[in-house]
């Protein structure tokens, strides 16, 4: 759901971009990077009468912010430095045995 609702944020506030996925289990923790190269949800447009207009709405990463809160995780997101928006979030999990001790790192790439 975090992935889910980070590309939807993107496909919604980004603009033409790119969005990449990260998923990284170390250990007992999970890490999920999603983040864009895009003009991020703070853009505002400006009508010809001066109203803005695009503002965001919703409740998305207050959303993500509670899912992660839940299993006792952090979430970060912001701005990246350059242009775009990152969504970075850490969720201890549980393990089952130590098959998944040390999961590679994997990655995805959206265009948009």
């Amino acid at each position: 759901r975090i992935v889910q609702e980070a590309l939807t944020n993107a496909l919604k506030h980004a603009g033409p971009a790119r969005a990449q996925v990260r998923l990284t289990v170390d250990g007992r923790l999970l890490t999920i990077e999603v983040f864009d190269t895009g003009r991020g949800p703070y853009a505002r447009t400006l009508s010809a009468d001066g109203i803005t207009i695009g503002a965001v709405t919703g409740h998305g990463l207050l959303g993500m912010r509670e899912r992660v809160a839940v299993y006792g995780g952090t979430l970060r997101t912001g701005p990246r430095p350059g242009g775009g928006f990152r969504v970075h979030a850490r969720i201890p999990i549980e393990q089952a045995g130590a098959a998944g001790a040390a999961a590679p790192e994997a990655e995805a790439e959206v265009a948009g």
